[in-house]
């Protein structure tokens, strides 16, 4: 007989461009050139992508990639997708992750996670979820980046290698398809196999990931016929001739898998490798797979077989104990079943127990007969429970069963579906829950199953969430708390899913029938709260009457209590009573605490209550209050709709501050969140009003008009209430594009629609002033009493920022010497007040009128003042406005062109707003005939050295002799 080669590892046959892709990217990974040597660029991540049909080498490659990465002192992470694990979230996660965090302290583990340990502890399944709201899925995806950027930058370099992806949980593979892209930026090489063909829905996005095949993965093709031969050669001998060799191959199609087992029944039954004995391998292959596997695995006895099913049903990584619980063998006959699959090469292992193959394993299990495998599974979960393992391992197996009324499969399915949804995986959850309401549980408690159905979807699925809440209360309910929380749930979810009419009948139905006083306050409160959102209330004035006696017999006691008092400040505020009253109510509604992540509560009235001090000119009051808010999302692991509203609703308060810039990047933070949660959430409409606005503000009209036609901004408008107004944000955008008979039009609806319901604060929606703009060339009688009665109203609130706003409106819808004495008031006003780009518009609107009434010296002090608060607020299209009113007063100092502030640094920014004894950069800059970019720079300087604080940095260039 020829010799037979002996090797350690298997030969990998014409593989040769996917290990040069693979060497490729680990030397990129490590700083090494093939060679060894050094490489002089600098170290960088990828993604490699490996797709091919079953059989074809996936599993052997990768196998190779962790031995070459290890070899080159890689940091390995290393998982496996399985048939019967889809279901069971974060199992992939878990795979790669657990290994790397687990086996330490519980202190050890914290400080290591900080404040990602709550979030994704538990979905990696190395501490128990908390009670209360569990972190949306962006939270936790978050979280979840952060765990695997720390790890690969710590433990760099690292290779992170799945397998089977396309069996990965949908949980983990969302996570890892959306992180993938960052491999590049990080010290992380990300390789994944799998089977194309059988990619779930979820797992599409596999195929759009850019690797190093542009935008496709390398595909695995099948062995030529001489690669066949080379491994059959290798494996039987050199005396294997070409005759056996090449039907070797057409039986196998040139398929790895086949073509190792093949060579491995050929040896086991001493079969001769030549042309003579090349008509026994078709039989031979056919027991390689099919109905030839089932029959060799029959052949092997009862209880082995048995014992193979059992396997076939715990899937991967199957502890011997537990696979013979499930078969009801001894453990004597199971070890004997154990070592005679393992003889026939269908498991491996020992500790734990692996199929050779997972084409092995899959036909393994559907040769199980259907009532057999319902059992097996019956079996396996209750095996798990009894264990130790818990709902949530057994929750899998008991998806299988067929519903029997059996009320302990109610109860484990529902513990399951909480420790799940805890966890951050609420699909998964509600599978559990669907398949408990069809066991079916007992009619006392299939209220209870519905809603916690429900509350699964919320997220997600808001229109079944609202199917399954109602159901809930068409059952009997012995419990009066589930109802409640029933009650409020639903009115939540259709309140977010814009539809706040229902949402307030909803509660309008529960309160008459509500025993318990404080309950129904309660519900008053959230009736209250909804209402207010709703912008075709009936009859807003009696619900502020009736909501304002309510509130001012309140002291605050509870949380319900200061809800309502909180509500109070903000119709208030609405309605334009004076600003004291609003501030009264909001400090009484803080005065016992108002948390942003209160358990069964929204986050609505802690915005209220914060912005209810932007609006009388108290933003740092309200931005502490949003610093706190946004801090308890962030705790909370909400990275979605609450993120988006707190970054959003913080770059208003920025904007309404004249720090336009700043504004700019928190909207577009928040529009980016929102686009994560999907397009037709509220958080959208908030954030592209506010970028419209902003934008506008700083001059750039097209492109606010670009995001208007982009994001469809425009009617139908929503049914809830959003700040800014949508219509009126609608009408300014027209105007600022020159339709002024179409801002006119939609601006007069604004008005139609906010009057009768008494939202009469120009502070909070100013259409008024934009409508008198829209007047003033047909209409300008009209402009002018538009005007001044918004200056009436801003008067009766009296905020500084408000009446200023309005005086400059009404200014310029005037002439004469009304036009100039209405400009002075408001630039008095609008001094006292944060409202610094307001200010900056009417400092140049009265320069301006100044330098018309020949008054040229007056003019150019708030000429220069408006454009020095312009260059600080980042309002280009003002700054630009303001050096063509200077150059046509004749004075042309050199001033900072709005392209030369967009290069400057954010602290260069601030020091281009600042007065050094009175004089302003640009002073400064036309005193020392110098460029005033230098200027800025050099305070720059001295603002690292001293920091931030203003009567520091004045100092400090006091005491320099020159700048």
């Amino acid at each position: 007989m020829g010799q037979r080669i002996v090797r350690s590892r298997r030969t990998l046959f014409e593989r040769e461009s996917e290990l040069a892709a693979v060497d490729e990217a680990l030397g990129e990974l490590t700083g090494l050139r093939r060679d060894g040597a050094e490489s002089p660029e600098r170290p960088r991540g990828a993604l490699l992508a490996f797709a091919g049909r079953a059989g074809i080498g996936k599993t052997t490659l990768l196998a190779e990639v962790r031995r070459r990465a290890a070899l080159k002192g890689c940091t390995v992470l290393s998982a496996r997708g399985g048939d019967q694990e889809q279901g069971v979230a974060f199992h992939v996660a878990r795979q790669l992750l657990q290994p790397q965090l687990a086996g330490v302290s519980e202190t050890e583990l914290r400080a290591r996670l900080g404040s990602w340990y709550a979030i994704v502890g538990p979905a990696l399944g190395l501490c128990a979820a908390a009670e209360g709201a569990p972190p949306d899925q962006q939270g936790l995806r978050d979280g979840l980046d952060w765990v695997l950027t720390h790890l690969a930058v710590q433990r760099a370099p690292m290779v992170l290698v799945l397998d089977d992806a396309h069996w990965a949980d949908p949980e983990s593979l969302s996570w890892l398809s959306a992180f993938a892209p960052r491999a590049e930026e990080l010290p992380l090489l990300l390789v994944v196999g799998y089977r194309p063909d059988e990619l779930p829905d979820h797992a599409e996005a596999l195929r759009r990931l850019p690797g190093r095949a542009g935008q496709r993965p390398l595909d695995l093709e099948p062995l030529s016929a001489a690669a066949v031969a080379r491994l059959v050669r290798e494996s039987l001998g050199t005396q294997a001739d070409d005759a056996f060799c090449r039907e070797c191959w057409a039986v196998t199609a040139g398929n790895p898998f086949e073509a190792v087992e093949l060579t491995a029944k050929v040896r086991d039954r001493g079969l001769s490798p030549t042309e003579a004995g090349a008509h026994l391998l078709r039989d031979l292959a056919a027991a390689v797979k099919g109905s030839g596997l089932i029959a060799r695995l029959e052949r092997l006895g009862t209880s082995t077989v048995r014992f193979a099913w059992a396997c076939a049903v715990l899937g991967t990584e199957i502890p011997p104990p537990l696979a013979a619980a499930v078969a009801g063998l001894g453990s004597e006959e199971a070890a004997d079943a154990a070592d005679a699959l393992r003889g026939a090469r269908i498991l491996t292992g020992a500790e734990t127990l692996e199929f050779v193959h997972p084409l092995i394993a899959t036909a393994v299990y559907r040769a199980i007969p259907a009532g057999v495998r319902v059992a097996l599974h019956g079996q396996a979960a209750w095996c798990l429970i009894d264990a130790g393992l818990g709902p949530s391992a057994a929750a899998r197996h008991l998806l299988e069963t067929h519903p029997d009324g059996d009320n302990w499969v109610v109860q484990q399915l529902r513990a399951a579906a909480g420790e799940t949804l805890r966890a951050g995986a609420p699909d998964a959850a509600r599978r559990y829950l669907a398949r408990a309401l069809r066991e079916p549980p007992p009619i006392e408690q299939r209220a209870g199953v519905l809603y916690e159905l429900g509350c699964a979807s919320l997220l997600t699925e808001p229109a079944t969430t609202v199917n399954h809440l109602r159901a809930a209360l068409e059952e009997p309910i012995p419990d009066p708390e589930l109802r409640q929380h029933i009650v409020y749930r639903l009115s939540q979810v259709l309140a977010h899913s814009d539809r706040l009419g229902e949402a307030s009948d909803t509660l309008a139905r529960e309160i008459p029938v509500t025993g318990d006083a404080r309950v129904r306050l309660r519900m008053q409160s959230e009736q209250f709260m909804w209402d207010a959102f709703r912008a075709d209330e009936p009859d807003s004035p009696a619900r502020s009457r009736r909501l304002a006696r309510l509130a001012d017999r309140l002291t605050g006691r509870d949380l319900t209590e200061r809800y309502i008092i909180g509500l109070r400040a903000w119709d208030a505020t609405l309605r334009g009573e004076p600003a004291h009253i609003a501030l009264g109510h909001a400090e009484r509604a803080l005065a016992g605490g108002l948390g942003w992540a209160e358990a069964d509560r929204g986050f609505e009235v802690p915005v209220l209550v914060a912005l209810t001090f932007m609006y009388a000119d108290r933003p740092g009051r309200t931005e502490e209050l949003f610093a706190a808010g946004i801090a308890d999302f962030e705790r909370q692991g909400w990275h979605g709709a609450h993120l988006s509203f707190g970054y959003t609703l913080l770059g208003y308060v920025r904007f309404r501050r004249g720090r336009l810039a700043e504004a700019e990047d928190f909207v577009r933070a928040g529009l980016r969140l929102a686009e994560r949660v999907g397009r037709g959430v509220p958080a959208l409409w908030y954030a592209v009003g506010v970028l419209i606005e902003v934008l506008i503000a700083r001059g750039r009209i097209t492109e606010a008009a670009q995001i208007a036609e982009e994001y469809a901004f425009g009617a139908p408008f929503p049914a809830a209430v959003v700040f800014p107004d949508a219509q009126a944000v609608h009408g300014e955008l027209l105007l600022a594009c020159g339709l002024t008979k179409d801002a006119a039009a939609e601006l007069a609806a604004a008005g139609r629609r906010l009057d009768p319901r008494g939202m009469r604060n120009p502070a909070w929606c100013p259409w008024q002033l934009h409508l008198a703009r829209a007047e003033r060339h047909d209409t300008p009688e009209r402009a002018v009493a538009t005007a001044l009665d918004a200056v009436s109203r801003a008067r009766q609130f009296g905020a500084p920022s408000a009446i200023g706003q309005a005086l400059r409106a009404a200014a310029e819808v005037s002439s004469g010497s009304t036009r100039l004495k209405l400009l002075e008031e408001s630039v008095s006003h609008l001094e006292r007040s944060p409202a610094a780009y307001e200010l900056a518009c009417a400092l140049v609107a009265l320069g301006t009128e100044l330098r018309r009434a020949g008054r040229s010296r007056e003019a150019a002090e708030h000429l220069y003042r408006g454009l020095d608060a312009a260059v600080q607020c980042g309002a280009d299209g003002l700054v630009e406005d303001a050096r063509d009113e200077l150059a046509a007063s004749g004075l042309r100092p050199r001033r900072l062109h709005s392209t030369e502030t967009d290069t400057l640094t954010a602290r260069e920014r601030t020091a281009a707003g600042l007065t050094v004894r009175g004089r302003t950069t640009a002073q400064i800059a036309e005193e020392l005939h110098s460029d005033e970019a230098a200027v800025v720079r050099l305070l720059s300087a001295v603002f690292r050295k001293v920091g931030t604080d203003r009567t520091g940095l004045g100092a400090a260039l006091g005491e320099q002799s020159s700048p």
